[in-house]
C-alpha cells in the first residue's frame, strides 16, 4: 500500500498539470450537470414494513384520488380582543379566504370551518384545512405563495392569522453564515498549524473542490434518484470536514519530510505513501459507517448515507492526487516543518537550555505525563465521560413537529393557536383505517371500533367513520388529549392497535393506525430496532479493518470501546441541551422536547467514522515507531511528537465546520451540528489524546500482540511505510556500488 501510494504521489507531483486538469474538468462537469438538471422538490418519505406505511398504501388503493400522502395546510384565524369568529365580518373574511383557496392549483379540497365544527368552543379561534394532491415538500412555489397570500389578505382585515401544516415545509437553509464562520476558523487553525497562507490554503481549496464535485453530483442526480435537500446538507457537512482533515495530514507529513532533507518530489511521494495510507483506511472506516446506514431499511437514510459516503471517497482521491499536485505548484512557498522558528529555537536553546536541550513540545510533555500516570488519566477520562453520558439514560425519541419550530415562525404560532383553541392533541390527529373486506358487516364493525376507541384513555374526539365508494374501507379520525410528541400519545397509538388485534381475531377485519404522528412513532421504533444490528455490522467490519491496519487485537478493541464511550457522552450532552434545556439559550434552542429519532443511529454512523480517523492518524505513527524498534512507551511519545498537533488541529477544524450548522433555523440540522461537534471534542481530546495513550502505556508490548496464525493469514498493507525503508536501503546500496565503481 505505502509503496503504491508513494509512486502515485510522485506521479501526481510530476504530472501536476494533468492531475489538476482532470479535477477541474470533473468539477466543471458536475457543476454543469447540477445547473442543467431539473429541480427536485424533495425525497418522498416512506418507511417500508411499518403499519403506518401499510395504511397509507391501503388508502391509495381504496380511496383513489384521495391523496392520502398529499400535503396539508391549515390557516388558523383568531378574532381580535372582544370579538368572535362567528361575528358577521369575521365570517365574511373566512368565506372569502376559503373561496380563494379553492381556486388554487394542486388543491383537492378546502374545508369551511362553520360547516365542519372547526370553531373553538369560546368562538375565538377557527381554522380551515387545505388538502393538496402532491406531498408538502413537492408542492410548486406558486401553490405555497397562494396559501401565504390568502393568509396575508385575511390578516389585513384585523384578524390574527397564521399558517401551519406541511404545505409550507420548504427546504431549510443549513446556516450559511455559521458555516462561513466555521470555514474561517478552520483557515486560522490551518495557518497556525502549517505556518503559511499557501500551505493553509491547500487543504481548504482541495476540500472545497471535493465538496463542490460531491454536492453538484447529488444535485444533478436529485430528480432522477429522488434525493432530498438533507442529503446534500449531510454531504456538505461530512465532505468539508474530512476533506480538510485528510489534506491537512498529507501536507503536514510533507513538511516533515522536507525538514528531514528530502527533495520536494521525494517528500510528496513519502507523505502520500505514509500519511496517505492512513487517509485511505480512515476514509474506508467512514465509508463503511455511512454506507452501513442502508441496513436500517429507511430509503431516506440509505440515500443520505450513500451520498455522503461518495463525497468521502472523492475527498480521499483528491487528498491522494490533487494535494501532491498542488504541492508541486506551491514549490518553496510550503516550507519544511519548523523552518520559520529555527532562529528563535536556536536563540532559546542558547539562552535557556545550558545543557543543549530544547524544551519539548506540548504534545510530547503531555504524552510523557500520561505515561507516568496512566491509571489516573484513564480513570479520570472514563469517569468524566461516564458522568456526561448519564442524561442519555433518559433519552426520549421523536420527530420534530411545528411545536419545535422557533416562535418567530408562522408554523409555530399556528400550532400554538390550535393548541389554545382546541387542545394540544389537535395538532397530531390519528387516522384509523378500518379494512372491512374480511368482515360480514363493515359499517357495524367500524361503528363498534369507534365506540371502543372512545373508551380509551387520552381520547378527546372520535369522528364518525367515513367509507369509500365500495363501502368496505373507512377512516376514523382520533384527536388525543396530549401533544403529538408526548409518550401519552404514543401509548394511545399502541392501545388502538391492541384493539385492532382483538377485532381482527373476532371479525377478520383489519385495523391500521396512521397519520403523521403514527408515522413518526413507527419511524422511531424502526430505528431503535435497527440500532444494535447496525452497530454490530459497522463496528465489526471496522474492527476487522483495524486489525489489518494495526496488526493487533487489543488496539482495535480499545478503539471501538473508546468510540462507544464518546458517542454515549455526546448523546448525553444532546439530551441535556435539547431535551432538558440546559444551556439551550446559548445555542438558540427555543423549544425543548424529544430527541430526533434518527439522532442515535446517525451519530453512531458518522461519529464512528470520524473517531476512527483520529485513531488511525495517531496510532499508526505510534505503530510505525514501534515497528522501527522503539519501546512501547517511547513509541507513544513519538506518535504524539509527530501527530498530536495535527490531530488537535483536525479536530478543531471539524468542530468548527460542524458547529457552523448550529446557527441553522432548522432544529434537526442544529441538533446534528451540535451533536457531531461535541462528539468530535470528546473523542479527539478525551478518548484519543488521553484514554488511548493511557491504555497503551498500561498494556505495553501486549498492546501489539497478534496470534502468529492470524499474523500469517492477514494481508500486509504496510501502513507504516516499511516498504519505503526498503527503497531507501536499495538506494543506499546503489550509491555504495557507484562509489566503488568510481574508486576502481
Amino acid at each position: 500500500m505505502a509503496t503504491f501510494l508513494y509512486k502515485l504521489g510522485r506521479l501526481a507531483f510530476r504530472r501536476r498539470h494533468f492531475v489538476a486538469l482532470i479535477w477541474v474538468a470533473l468539477l466543471t462537469l458536475a457543476g454543469v450537470g447540477a445547473a442543467s438538471a431539473p429541480s427536485a422538490g424533495s425525497t418522498s418519505f416512506s418507511i417500508p414494513g411499518t403499519e403506518a406505511q401499510k395504511a397509507f398504501d391501503l388508502l391509495e388503493q381504496r380511496f383513489p384520488g384521495g391523496s392520502a400522502d398529499g400535503g396539508t395546510g391549515r390557516i388558523v384565524f383568531k378574532a381580535p380582543e372582544g370579538e368572535k369568529m362567528t361575528d358577521a365580518a369575521n365570517k365574511a373574511t373566512v368565506a372569502k379566504t376559503v373561496e380563494e383557496l379553492r381556486d388554487g392549483s394542486e388543491v383537492v379540497s378546502v374545508t369551511d370551518p362553520y360547516t365542519t365544527n372547526a370553531v373553538s368552543k369560546d368562538g375565538t379561534v377557527a381554522y380551515t384545512s387545505v388538502t393538496y394532491d402532491a406531498p408538502g415538500m413537492e408542492l410548486k412555489d406558486s401553490t405555497r405563495e397562494a396559501l401565504e397570500k390568502a393568509g396575508d389578505e385575511a390578516r389585513a382585515t384585523g384578524l390574527t392569522v397564521d399558517i401551519g401544516g406541511d404545505a409550507l415545509q420548504a427546504a431549510a437553509e443549513p446556516g450559511a453564515a455559521g458555516e462561513i464562520v466555521g470555514i474561517a476558523i478552520a483557515a486560522v487553525v490551518l495557518v497556525i498549524t502549517l505556518g503559511s497562507l499557501v500551505a493553509a490554503g491547500l487543504p481548504l481549496l482541495t476540500a472545497i473542490i471535493g465538496v463542490g464535485i460531491g454536492v453538484s453530483t447529488i444535485t444533478a442526480l436529485a430528480n432522477a434518484l429522488d434525493l432530498g435537500d438533507t442529503t446534500s446538507t449531510l454531504a456538505l457537512m461530512i465532505g468539508l470536514a474530512v476533506g480538510i482533515d485528510y489534506a491537512l495530514f498529507i501536507v503536514s507529513r510533507y513538511r516533515g519530510e522536507l525538514a528531514e532533507g528530502r527533495d520536494r518530489e521525494e517528500a510528496a511521494g513519502r507523505a502520500t505513501g505514509t500519511a496517505g495510507s492512513a487517509v485511505v483506511f480512515a476514509g474506508l472506516t467512514v465509508v463503511i459507517a455511512l454506507a452501513g446506514l442502508s441496513v436500517v431499511g429507511v430509503p431516506m437514510l440509505t440515500k443520505m448515507g450513500l451520498a455522503a459516503a461518495g463525497t468521502v471517497v472523492v475527498a480521499v482521491l483528491i487528498a491522494l492526487t490533487m494535494v501532491p499536485a498542488l504541492l508541486g505548484y506551491a514549490g518553496r512557498k510550503v516550507r519544511p516543518a519548523g523552518e520559520k522558528r529555527k532562529a528563535d529555537k536556536a536563540e532559546a536553546k542558547t539562552a535557556k537550555a545550558p545543557e543543549g536541550q530544547a524544551k519539548p513540545a506540548l504534545g510530547v510533555r503531555w504524552a510523557s505525563f500520561v505515561i507516568r500516570r496512566p491509571a489516573a488519566v484513564l480513570l479520570l477520562g472514563v469517569l468524566g465521560l461516564g458522568a456526561i453520558a448519564v442524561p442519555a439514560t433518559q433519552l426520549e425519541l421523536g420527530l420534530p413537529d411545528d411545536g419545535a419550530q422557533p416562535t418567530s415562525t408562522t408554523q409555530r404560532r399556528a400550532y400554538d393557536l390550535l393548541s389554545e383553541g382546541f387542545g394540544p392533541g389537535f395538532n397530531g390527529p390519528l387516522m384509523v383505517v378500518y379494512d372491512g373486506q374480511g368482515s360480514a358487516d363493515p359499517k357495524d364493525g367500524a361503528a363498534a371500533l369507534a365506540d371502543r376507541i372512545k373508551g380509551l384513555d387520552n381520547v378527546v374526539t372520535v369522528t364518525p367513520a367515513m367509507f369509500n365508494k365500495a363501502g368496505d374501507t373507512a377512516t376514523i379520525t382520533v384527536i388525543p388529549d396530549s401533544k403529538p410528541s408526548s409518550t401519552q400519545t404514543e401509548d394511545l397509538v399502541h392501545a388502538i392497535r391492541d384493539q385492532g388485534a382483538d377485532i381482527k381475531a373476532d371479525t377478520d377485519a383489519s385495523v391500521l393506525v396512521t397519520g403523521t404522528t403514527a408515522m413518526n412513532i413507527d419511524f422511531s421504533q424502526k430505528l431503535n430496532d435497527a440500532l444494535i444490528p447496525y452497530l454490530g455490522l459497522v463496528v465489526g467490519l471496522a474492527f476487522l479493518l483495524l486489525i489489518v491496519v494495526f496488526r493487533s487485537i487489543l488496539v482495535p478493541l480499545k478503539a471501538a470501546l473508546g468510540f462507544l464511550l464518546s458517542v454515549l457522552a455526546a448523546l448525553g450532552a444532546v439530551v441535556a441541551v435539547f431535551q432538558w434545556g440546559w444551556l439551550s439559550g446559548l445555542i438558540g434552542v427555543e423549544e425543548t422536547g424529544p430527541i430526533m429519532s434518527m439522532m442515535p443511529i446517525f451519530m453512531v454512523g458518522v461519529v464512528f467514522g470520524l473517531a476512527m480517523d483520529y485513531e488511525v492518524f495517531l496510532v499508526t505513527r505510534m505503530r510505525e515507531a514501534y515497528v522501527h524498534g522503539e519501546s512501547p512507551s517511547q513509541a507513544i511519545v513519538t506518535g504524539f511528537r509527530h501527530s498530536s498537533r495535527v490531530v488537535a488541529a483536525a479536530a478543531i477544524i471539524m468542530m468548527a465546520v460542524f458547529g457552523g450548522f448550529i446557527s441553522s433555523s432548522e432544529s434537526m440540522i442544529k441538533m446534528i451540528g451540535f451533536g457531531l461537534a461535541i462528539a468530535v471534542f470528546f473523542d479527539a481530546f478525551v478518548v484519543r489524546m488521553a484514554i488511548v495513550p493511557a491504555v497503551l502505556a498500561l498494556l505495553g508490548k501486549k498492546a501489539w500482540w497478534l496470534p502468529k496464525w492470524l499474523d500469517r493469514a492477514l494481508p500486509n498493507v504496510d501502513v507504516e511505510g516499511e516498504g519505503l525503508r526498503a527503497l531507501d536501503d536499495d538506494k543506499d546500496d546503489k550509491k555504495d556500488e557507484d562509489r566503488e565503481l568510481v574508486q576502481v
